[in-house]
């Protein structure tokens, strides 16, 4: 986002807290269609994450006051949906795949299979992940997020994370392996 952006969304800001709620209808239009995608990856019925982004901008709104202006925007209200979905999911109770529950193979398969299918593979391989090491993944390999941007969204320390990336590719293997 350039300067010019944050100047215009710190000045929509302070008149939104100054009454001129309507101004908020920008923050939605403009990025609802990133936060309903990033809540996406961690719901997988597409109701339920429709109704969490919304949720999202609708806490984003009441916590306005105690947006500082250290991230940008869209982080801190990435780091809304992040934990309102992690909210979801754990009143959801769901069971993820744990590390401990997969087979270790004795010796490693040929992974050099062509490039069609080692890609379906991993897909395959980062669908069975818990939604919060998906969303890690693709934060940082697809959007191409800095570790420090993912960290305030996930409310974790950057070296934490770099060490749960490396622990993810690490079970990515053996699943791949598998």
């Amino acid at each position: 986002m350039s300067k010019n952006n944050d100047t215009e969304e710190q000045q929509r800001i302070r008149r939104i807290l100054d009454g001129r709620s309507d101004e908020y209808g920008y923050f939605v239009r403009t990025y609802s269609a990133q936060v309903l995608d990033f809540v996406s990856r961690m719901v997988s019925d597409a109701g339920d994450a429709e109704e969490l982004a919304q949720d999202a901008f609708v806490r984003a709104f009441r916590a306005l006051r105690q947006f500082d202006g250290r991230s940008s925007w869209l982080t801190w209200v990435l780091r809304i949906a992040y934990h309102t979905a992690l909210n979801h999911l754990k009143r959801q109770r769901q069971q993820w795949l744990s590390i401990d529950d997969l087979p270790l193979a004795d010796t490693p398969d040929d992974l050099s299979t062509d490039r069609e299918e080692r890609i379906q593979q991993l897909d395959a391989a980062i669908g069975r992940l818990p939604a919060d090491e998906q969303l890690l993944l693709h934060l940082y390999y697809y959007d191409d997020r800095q570790l420090r941007d993912i960290a305030y969204i996930m409310d974790a320390e950057p070296g934490l994370l770099a060490t749960r990336l490396h622990r993810i590719r690490k079970k990515l293997l053996l699943m791949l392996k598998d």
